[in-house]
């Protein structure tokens, strides 16, 4: 069962929500109202796409972001919200077992295969849905949370609200096929910098290629892991109603941009796009503190795509689907006005040249643990999201991974003063993030 919400009044609306996934009738939101059960304009390009900056939520480009898009099974970026959620409050503990019901063990590929009864744990749970995205498993966690699947759609959509994605509704934890079933762009951005700002300590699962299960490996579909430096998460989907799409975040210079497209016509022309944009991103950037005006949309030329597209089978939810026939438009329109909104700020900001900071030496002997981990790979990446989410707090500090007793890798900051180390932990503990002062040795 899920969590006891705090107010009456979210239970209430939980309740309410479930019922109506119950009975089929949900109100509408915004972007749905118009679209009786969400028949998507067939004329309409399915292309979709946003760009923002993780740290301060400016949006540096968007193209559709706010026209409703069936998610795919990029929704199950919110399951494993509500799975870290749980693990972060102690309802929940990756050794924990996740019991595959004949429901969940029938449901369409992608799926990881057990057995009805069979059961497999949290932590291959969470792999199973990032790496593989395993439907079965998507399902079956929904009902180890809140009982049943449609109540666990309720919470999603709940919580989705409650994050900020006005235009997302949910019927099901995995993303297959289901025409009520919508979100947008914005609103898959909003959710991918939720999730890696509310359970950082969790995000480096959607950076795993890959993992054994039973003897066997099982590879993930994302290839920007491989082939985009930087690049590490979160979520790939597709349908045949969706088309392609990708949830995806990068890291350069310390500065980690978040991207969605939606509606590609293939895997590679969805991987080029994204990484098309977040380099530009990346660019646009670095200009701009060198006091150039300049956006995204000034920088990049995109073809949208059109026309019948043929695409050979992998499978469904994530991969191509046999003998389908994606049919993007058959009367492409013309490309919609492209929107940036840089924040006035931001913009004026950008128009004066940063001054260069002064290089900083460690001030004291002190430091802080932020977590201690199974690879050195993971424990880095945990230094590059403390750094980055809590810049002023370690800009002092030596940022090293030290080896432990039982393989483990200790992340650490390194060269704070007393009062710095215990300020630092303070505000990572706020925000749910492990943290430990270290002494001088």
């Amino acid at each position: 069962m899920f969590a006891k919400l705090t107010t009456a009044r979210s239970f209430l609306a939980v309740a309410g929500l479930a019922l109506s996934c119950l009975f089929g009738a949900v109100a509408p939101t915004p972007a749905s109202a118009a679209i009786p059960y969400l028949q998507l304009n067939a004329q309409e390009p399915k292309y979709a796409a946003i760009v923002i900056d993780a740290n301060s939520g400016e949006v540096l480009y968007d193209k559709r972001a706010d026209s409703p898009r069936y998610p795919a099974s990029v929704t199950k970026v919110m399951t494993l919200y509500l799975t870290f959620e749980a693990l972060s409050e102690g309802r929940l503990k990756l050794t924990d077992r996740v019991v595959m019901s004949p429901r969940a063990a029938a449901q369409a590929p992608t799926k990881i295969g057990i057995s009805p009864g069979d059961s497999l744990s949290v932590d291959e749970a969470i792999k199973a849905m990032t790496v593989k995205s395993a439907n079965d498993v998507a399902v079956a966690m929904a009902e180890r949370l809140a009982g049943s699947e449609s109540r666990f759609a309720a919470l999603m959509t709940l919580r989705g609200q409650e994050l900020g994605m006005r235009n997302s509704r949910f019927v099901n934890a995995s993303g297959l096929p289901d025409s009520r079933q919508i979100s947008t762009a914005r609103d898959l951005a909003i959710l991918s910098r939720a999730t890696m700002r509310d359970f950082p300590q969790y995000y480096s699962y959607f950076s795993v290629k890959g993992f054994y299960f039973r003897g066997n490996y099982v590879k993930g579909h994302n290839r920007l892991l491989d082939s985009m430096d930087g690049f590490d998460g979160l979520k790939t989907g597709y349908t045949n109603a969706s088309g392609f799409n990708l949830a995806g975040s990068a890291v350069r210079d310390g500065r980690r941009l978040i991207a969605v497209v939606l509606g590609g016509p293939s895997t590679a022309w969805r991987d080029n796009n994204m990484e098309d944009l977040l380099l530009t991103g990346f660019d646009v950037m670095k200009r701009r503190s060198r006091g150039e005006r300049t956006t995204i949309a000034a920088n990049i030329y995109e073809e949208e795509p059109s026309g019948p597209i043929e695409r050979p089978s992998t499978e469904q939810g994530d991969g191509d689907q046999a003998g389908l026939r994606i049919v993007l438009t058959e009367n492409p329109r013309n490309p919609g006005p492209v929107k940036v909104s840089p924040t006035l700020r931001g913009a004026q900001e950008a128009a004066k040249p940063a001054p260069k900071a002064a290089a900083k030496k460690p001030k004291g002997e002190w430091g802080v643990q932020v977590g201690a981990f199974k690879s050195k790979s993971l424990a880095n990446d945990q230094l590059k999201l403390v750094r980055n989410r809590f810049a002023k707090m370690v800009a002092d500090a030596e940022g090293a991974v030290e080896g432990a007793a039982g393989g483990a890798f200790r992340a650490q900051f390194q060269g704070l003063t007393s009062d710095a180390a215990r300020e630092a932990c303070s505000a990572l503990k706020a925000k749910r993030m492990p943290c430990m002062v270290l002494s001088p040795r």
